[in-house]
């Protein structure tokens, strides 16, 4: 996924979990957030939600990428302040056209 983002021009820093990217979102101000739903801890939808919820983090779009994929997940992971779900594994140009959409380029 690192290789496929920045081989379309995308900067990425990554977290080895959830609490680690909700500081680091706090930390950089990046303009998306790629988000998994399985995760060490908190899961990648309380992820979410923190980050949705959080006047810090707010602004910052969070697109999940699971392997979840169940429409109930989905409405889940929206309904946590998610702005886009992709199912696992994405196509590298539908993933950068939403990943484009959301960010506004």
């Amino acid at each position: 996924m690192v290789q496929l983002l920045e081989r379309n021009g995308h900067t990425v820093s990554t977290s080895g979990s959830a609490e680690d990217g909700i500081a680091n979102c706090r930390r950089e101000k990046p303009d998306i957030v790629l988000m998994d739903v399985i995760l060490p801890g908190m899961n990648g939808f309380q992820a979410t939600r923190t980050l949705s919820r959080d006047a810090e983090t707010s602004h910052i779009p969070v697109m999940i990428i699971s392997t979840k994929g169940q429409e109930t997940d989905r409405l889940w992971g929206m309904r946590q302040g998610a702005k886009d779900y992709i199912v696992k594994p994405p196509r590298e140009s539908d993933l950068i056209a939403r990943i484009n959409a959301l960010v506004g380029h």
